[in-house]
């Protein structure tokens, strides 16, 4: 339930969900041109890339159809994000709906006491399908690697979050709880109904 480090992360069964990539079949491989960076983000590459080797996020390929690129782009406080440019991807939309906001306001009208949860590298969580693992190779100064588990950044990985907290969350959502993807609200009309319901909540994960 919680986590201190990538090491704590057992992840979801894969019987219960993986994601996969439906790449058209008719679809012709593309293998990205390696782009430059500078010295200061290929550091930063190289400082990430080592992180999600050690945590098995990653492993180290040697041939692979599908190539992509690294992409650092800066956040708040002076820190970056590593991405990939999983754009030439040919994958079809997945059309599993995700939650309309307003409804997500709507529910949670007279309610007097919440909790809010954020999934910790939630997606890091979802094993990818073993088939579409060479897919998500992408390249680097230090070698070539894809992703064991589903990476930010992939078109569908929104929706396949989404997938599986209506799954595993069935019995609370619309109840006492309201997810959309990786963030969680757990919701009371009364206070002293709530450790019930954080508790149940916490029991599914």
């Amino acid at each position: 339930m919680f986590t201190w480090s990538p090491s704590d992360f057992r992840g979801i069964d894969p019987e219960v969900i993986v994601h996969r990539l439906n790449i058209d079949p008719m679809a012709r491989p593309i293998k990205q041109k390696k782009r430059s960076f500078g010295i200061k983000r290929n550091r930063i590459t190289e400082e990430e890339v080592n992180k999600l080797f050690e945590a098995r996020y990653v492993s180290e390929v040697q041939y692979t159809e599908w190539l992509a690129n690294v992409v650092v782009v800066p956040k708040a406080l002076e820190k970056w994000r590593m991405c990939i440019d999983f754009t030439d991807l040919s994958c079809p939309k997945d059309p599993y709906p995700l939650p309309r906001i307003d409804l997500l306001v709507d529910s949670t009208a007279g309610c007097e006491l919440f909790s809010m949860m954020d999934a910790y590298q939630g997606y890091y969580q979802i094993f990818m399908a073993e088939e579409d693992r060479d897919n998500t190779s992408f390249i680097t100064d230090n070698g070539i690697y894809y992703y064991n588990v589903m990476p930010f950044g992939l078109k569908n990985a929104g929706t396949t979050y989404q997938r599986l907290v209506n799954k595993i969350f069935k019995d609370q959502i619309g109840v006492s709880m309201e997810v959309y993807v990786d963030d969680t609200l757990v919701k009371n009309r009364r206070e002293d109904n709530h450790l019930v319901h954080l508790k149940q909540a916490f029991k599914v994960m």
